[in-house]
């Protein structure tokens, strides 16, 4: 699984800018048809994290599932609730609640290395968190289960979070958390990043030191926010 940072044009510049400083990583040559497309590239493993400025609309998280057969992938999502939006050479999707995706047929589960940022803190992008409205997600649930065929795993911190986790044998870079909203949040299904870190104080003054924000602190995790808006968070969750 490969995860899309989809940005505003008129800030995709800054936010791959500090997307490039925070996580450490190289950014590829651009690509695509006016090279919106590009790839941030850890120093081993497979990339799975991707820029790319949208033509038109918001910023936004949307996912790449790598498969053997796209066509096929589409064919099953399909029976799963989900809907089909157009082939390009890669499918793309939406989810029972709207969330976008896209089959595509390149490799990538060689799981990166945490990126050492001095001292004794390492850290790295773990997993999509899945932010579902309460009314959708038992459906949103279900459809990402069938069509990952992942485990789900129950969150010792609260019921609203639930866990999809991949084989451990596939070395997947990236996992998927479903986090059911509160009752007044009645929004779209959308995503956010979620970091694994070594020591959360000290990351957090990192990420603030290249321009991000403290929204909320909470036991286990951080809330902050980039430079151009987008919401994360830093995780006690192992990076490795």
């Amino acid at each position: 699984m490969t995860a899309f940072l989809d940005n505003a044009a008129a800030h995709h510049h800054e936010s791959v800018g500090f997307w490039q400083d925070v996580t450490g990583y190289a950014l590829s040559a651009p690509r695509g048809d006016d090279g919106e497309f590009a790839t941030l590239l850890p120093p081993d493993g497979d990339a799975y994290l991707r820029v790319q400025r949208r033509h038109q609309g918001g910023d936004r998280i949307h996912l790449d599932l790598h498969v053997a057969d796209p066509q096929a992938a589409a064919r099953a999502a399909v029976a799963a609730g989900g809907t089909f939006v157009v082939d390009r050479g890669y499918v793309v999707m939406a989810s029972p609640g709207g969330f976008v995706f896209c089959f595509v047929d390149a490799p990538a589960d060689r799981r990166p290395g945490a990126t050492p940022h001095g001292g004794s803190s390492r850290s790295r992008v773990r997993q999509v968190a899945i932010d579902v409205p309460a009314p959708a997600y038992r459906t949103e649930l279900a459809f990402w289960t069938a069509i990952t065929g992942w485990t789900q795993r129950a969150s010792t911190v609260t019921d609203d979070f639930r866990f999809l986790v991949p084989p451990e044998a596939e070395r997947q870079p990236l996992g998927l958390l479903l986090q059911r909203l509160g009752p007044d949040d009645t929004g779209e299904v959308r995503a956010h990043l979620d970091w694994g870190t070594t020591d959360r104080a000290a990351e957090t003054e990192r990420h603030l030191g290249l321009g991000a924000h403290v929204l909320a602190v909470h036991p286990h995790w951080t809330v902050l926010r980039d430079p151009v808006g987008r919401v994360y968070c830093l995780t006690d969750g192992d990076p490795t």
